[in-house]
């Protein structure tokens, strides 16, 4: 069978077994982010967003059924409009993934997060991908980074990351009865060998530095009360006389 895209990659037991993976982690995720817009790009055949409680969640791709059409380096968004975005393996099949992250961050409102997915090179997923030489079927045509290139292109653009982890230790096997067979791998990997998982998930949140909360200096005002209080305690003058009271 022919693999044409990531969706349709999907569909094939390998897919299902990363899909299942990162729905669950997806899920759990951005259950707890609030505010008013949420976007995810690409997959829109896949609701990562449902678990997600914001009231206005719209599904942003470069083709097919989904509330906006667009590039992902280019998105038709104000600039700080939106509150959470989703980059399920985006980046590693994009011809200019630092101008996509660019994008994400100038929609983003501050504080807003950025939750991204991805194949980890440096695992047995990452060795089929070198196998194929970057060519051939997706998903091992993509170009895959690290987790430490993710942070730091996140770090560059004043992003903090917060929370994240890797799945999917089974080998890429291309049936079902075999994956299945290696599933004992994903309780062992979380334990033994962490950051060698196949996928990982990465979660950023936009920083704005140099905002300051500007107060009313409270204690010059209690030193100037002070200061007058106990003239006016004190006496008053009468006819150039003091009188004390």
């Amino acid at each position: 069978m022919t693999i044409l895209s990531l969706s349709d990659w999907l569909e094939c037991p390998q897919g299902q077994y990363l899909l299942q993976w990162e729905q669950a982690k997806f899920d759990l995720m951005v259950s707890d982010i609030f505010g008013y817009n949420a976007v995810q790009i690409g997959l829109p055949q896949h609701d990562f967003l449902r678990s997600n409680r914001i009231p206005f969640r719209l599904a942003c791709a470069q083709s097919g059924r989904c509330g906006i059409i667009a590039d992902p380096d280019a998105l038709p968004f104000a600039t700080a409009s939106v509150d959470l975005v989703l980059l399920p393996h985006v980046l590693e099949f994009s011809q200019r993934p630092h101008h996509v992250l660019r994008e994400v961050e100038r929609v983003l409102v501050p504080e807003g997060s950025v939750i991204i997915s991805g194949f980890n090179p440096f695992s047995l997923w990452g060795l089929r991908r070198l196998i194929a030489r970057g060519r051939g079927h997706f998903p091992w045509c993509g170009q895959y980074l690290s987790v430490r290139r993710a942070k730091d292109w996140l770090a560059l653009l004043g992003f903090e990351t917060q929370g994240g982890s890797f799945g999917c230790y089974a080998p890429p096997f291309t049936h079902a009865t075999s994956l299945e067979q290696w599933r004992f791998m994903d309780k062992a990997g979380d334990r033994w060998w962490p950051i060698c998982g196949g996928a990982y998930i990465l979660q950023g949140i936009k920083r704005v530095q140099g905002m300051r909360l500007i107060t009313p200096n409270w204690r010059d005002s209690r030193a100037t009360t002070k200061r007058l209080s106990p003239v006016a305690q004190r006496g008053r003058e009468v006819h150039g006389i003091q009188k004390t009271e």
